[in-house]
């Protein structure tokens, strides 16, 4: 399977210069956040596969132009072709907002995915737009990663923990992957496709 992932910054590559090639062989596109909606919706159109997104802190405006022909997946399970899809949007709160939560708010909201992660006896991919906690997040509030998501890793084994958040241009040591566990980990930022096969993660760069 070829997942396109993005999160936080609008690839020019995908919209300004787009080339209808570039989505090529594209199985599934995911987005990890804080991306304009109208760009989702810009990539649904000319992709045949679906584009599956959660909730950036910056996505407050998703609630007046919701991306048309996107599948949101916070707080669910999402199967495509057998694959599991477990979506947790969302930062660490530091100020007035949506999107925005506590540790104990998200620890809440992965608790309440328990009964159906059950019944789908687990999942392979979780989707975040935070980092997890002291794997390539940062030490400031707002760019601090959730313990709760180490915690569904330690649990449940995905295959794969894709987030966002923290950008290229932050200046911390950016990593576009790491692997924790069983878990492999990429950093979604901008744009970049894996070809994912197994437990065989291949990272295509650029694209």
């Amino acid at each position: 399977m070829r997942i396109l992932a993005i999160a936080d910054e609008e690839s020019k590559a995908l919209w300004d210069y787009f080339d209808k090639s570039r989505l090529a062989g594209i199985d599934l596109i995911i987005s990890c956040g804080d991306l304009d909606p109208r760009y989702l919706s810009f990539l649904a159109t000319f992709s045949t596969a679906p584009v599956l997104y959660v909730h950036g802190n910056h996505d407050k405006k998703y609630e007046k132009i919701p991306p048309d022909g996107c599948i949101c997946i916070e707080n669910k399970i999402y199967v495509h072709e057998g694959v599991r899809i477990l979506g947790l949007g969302g930062s660490m709160r530091y100020s007035v907002g949506p999107h925005q939560y506590t540790e104990r708010e998200m620890k809440r909201r992965a608790s309440k995915l328990r009964f159906p992660i059950f019944c789908k006896r687990g999942f392979d991919i979780l989707v975040a737009h935070a980092p997890a906690y002291q794997l390539n997040d940062g030490r400031d509030l707002p760019h601090q990663g959730f313990v709760a998501f180490r915690t569904l890793m330690e649990q449940y084994q995905p295959k794969l923990f894709l987030h966002g958040h923290v950008h290229k241009s932050y200046g911390r040591g950016f990593k576009r992957y790491d692997k924790y566990q069983d878990t492999h980990i990429i950093n979604a930022c901008e744009r970049c496709v894996l070809h994912w096969e197994g437990d065989s993660v291949l990272l295509e760069e650029p694209m």
